[in-house]
């Protein structure tokens, strides 16, 4: 027994102190963003600082490298025409992102929650996934036509490994102390799943989201390259056949500036979705030594 005068025993020197940080408000949140992009700008300035070097100084034909204002001229130039294929190939990346991700998440949930499933689907999947693409392409243009269904199939192939894999580790990634903790309170396999397993598991879908909302533009572009008369993968390939290297550069920026801008919103959603886990990474809580 503690007698009333007895001082509860300090802790150890070297023991760990959990320091309580406040969230950060909006101004800190405009400062950290200009501080995590201030270094990926500076590097893209200056690739293309070196684009212009090396076409000044005529270091390489025009031809295989055209400048860097002959490219942004063609692009003011032929804007609509640019627009229009670039239009067609968002349309088909996000379709097939969204298809991707229904199917993914549904596969997912079923090979967690049987295992005769899993060990049946998984090695399919992983056959599936190792082979490449573009050989298959072809096949998809015989069977769907030369319409928008083949560029969709090639980027739900694509897209789709990454967000069952990220979907299958995150529910799989539940502390077994908490289902047995909601089982204990009489939560059945329903509730568990919404209030404890899908939660848990997001942050490792958007994971796996973010890197298959950018396959799934490489997957519209290589199912042009196969078989298409619009599209961005319809414009580089017919930039390439000319000769038309500022074209060529550009549906390439172009096809870039989409990933990169696909990539970001799946962030933006993240954040949105889950500030606890945006808070974390943070550093809401700190632990110092």
């Amino acid at each position: 027994m503690v007698s009333q005068g007895t001082k509860p025993a300090a802790p150890a020197p070297d023991a760990p102190a959990v320091v309580e940080r406040d969230r950060p408000g909006a101004g800190e949140r405009v400062r950290d963003a200009l501080e995590s992009a201030w270094r990926p700008l500076a590097l893209l300035v200056a690739c293309f600082a070196a684009w212009w070097a090396v076409t000044a100084a005529d270091l390489v034909e025009d031809y295989l490298v055209p400048s860097p204002g002959a490219t942004f001229s063609l692009l003011g130039d032929k804007w609509g025409y640019i627009w229009h294929h670039t239009w067609i190939t968002t349309y088909e990346t996000l379709l097939g992102f969204a298809i991707a991700v229904a199917v993914g998440v549904f596969a997912a949930v079923i090979m967690v929650y049987s295992l005769t499933v899993e060990r049946t689907l998984y090695p399919i999947l992983l056959f599936a996934q190792v082979i490449p693409k573009i050989a298959i392409a072809p096949l998809f243009v015989v069977w769907l036509g030369f319409g928008i269904g083949p560029k969709i199939v090639v980027a739900v192939l694509i897209a789709f490994f990454p967000v069952v894999i990220s979907m299958v580790a995150g529910l799989k990634a539940v502390d077994p102390e908490m289902i047995e903790l909601s089982a204990t309170m009489g939560a059945g396999p329903w509730a568990t799943f919404v209030k404890i397993r899908l939660p848990a598991s997001l942050p490792h879908l958007f994971s796996g989201l973010k890197v298959a909302v950018t396959l799934a533009v490489t997957g519209a572009v290589v199912g042009e390259f196969v078989g298409a008369n619009e599209g961005l993968g319809y414009v580089i390939l017919q930039a390439n056949g000319n000769l038309d290297t500022p074209m060529l550069f550009a549906g390439l920026l172009v096809m870039s500036a989409i990933g990169v801008v696909l990539f970001v919103l799946v962030e933006a959603a993240e954040k949105l979705l889950l500030p606890w886990h945006a808070s974390r990474r943070g550093g809401a809580v700190t632990t110092t030594y």
